[in-house]
């Protein structure tokens, strides 16, 4: 871009094109938090996302920064080398279940373990959302998927697999919470603990790492609202929602 009075003009960060994602689908939700969150930071020209093979593959079009567009699971990889040879950017790594616990699940441990000073968003939806609807590493015990149709089984399809609490048998992360994003007040806290993963890379403290926990209406065949119902009252039981580790409580 040639252009300095477009490299120096001051822009929203959340921009105007419209969604792609289904009505009530909490990606965009997300999305606007992250936006905001950039814009009170002053850290639109340093903040570089990476943006995962999943629903969310258009990040870029919603949030005016930087993106690296991952090979399907490899954002933890990409992060940790934009952030190692850029250590003054703010690099976000943006990750579905699919992405981020099935085929990048060898990316996710070792980052983690690498204790890389980078920040990862995990979308817990429990269902692969951009392929249709398939059965997800957090499909639940008896959630019916495309690929499950009588219901997951723990005896052929393994059980739901918690992020937070593998990531925690580790000693390198910073911080690790799971949050939620189903109602106003559940949304007003997560942005606080997004405020703090950033705020912890920002400070050089290391490997931060929020799953939240959303809904896929579509594919869960519910209204937004019963989906979000479904969160409180299904999802929340197999995947609790707490703060599992604050370096800054030590």
């Amino acid at each position: 871009m040639s252009d300095k009075k477009y490299l120096y003009k001051k822009t929203a960060v959340l921009t105007d094109k419209s969604s792609h994602y289904c009505p009530g689908c909490s990606h965009g939700l997300v999305h606007k938090m992250l936006a905001e969150i950039i814009e009170e930071f002053g850290i639109q020209k340093k903040t570089i996302f990476v943006a995962p093979v999943g629903c969310a593959v258009l990040l870029y079009d919603y949030i005016d920064c930087d993106t690296l567009e991952a090979a399907h699971g490899r954002a933890p990889a990409s992060a940790t080398g934009i952030k190692r040879s850029n250590p003054d950017n703010v690099v976000i790594a943006y990750q579905g279940d699919g992405d981020l616990l099935a085929i990048g699940m060898a990316e996710t441990i070792h980052a983690a373990n690498r204790g890389e000073n980078i920040t990862v968003i995990f979308i817990n939806n429990a269902i692969y959302g951009m392929t249709g609807g398939q059965m997800a590493p957090t499909t639940l015990v008896g959630q019916k998927t495309l690929t499950t149709p009588l219901g997951r089984n723990p005896s052929n399809e393994g059980y739901p697999i918690g992020a937070c609490e593998l990531l925690n048998t580790l000693t390198a992360p910073y911080f690790i919470e799971r949050c939620k994003v189903n109602s106003s007040k559940t949304a007003i806290y997560t942005k606080k603990v997004l405020k703090k993963a950033i705020t912890n890379q920002m400070n050089n403290k290391g490997y931060s790492f929020v799953e939240i926990l959303s809904n896929c209406n579509t594919n869960w065949g519910m209204t937004p609202l019963d989906a979000n119902k479904w969160i409180d009252e299904n999802v929340e039981k197999i995947f609790p929602v707490k703060n599992f580790r604050d370096g800054d409580a030590k």
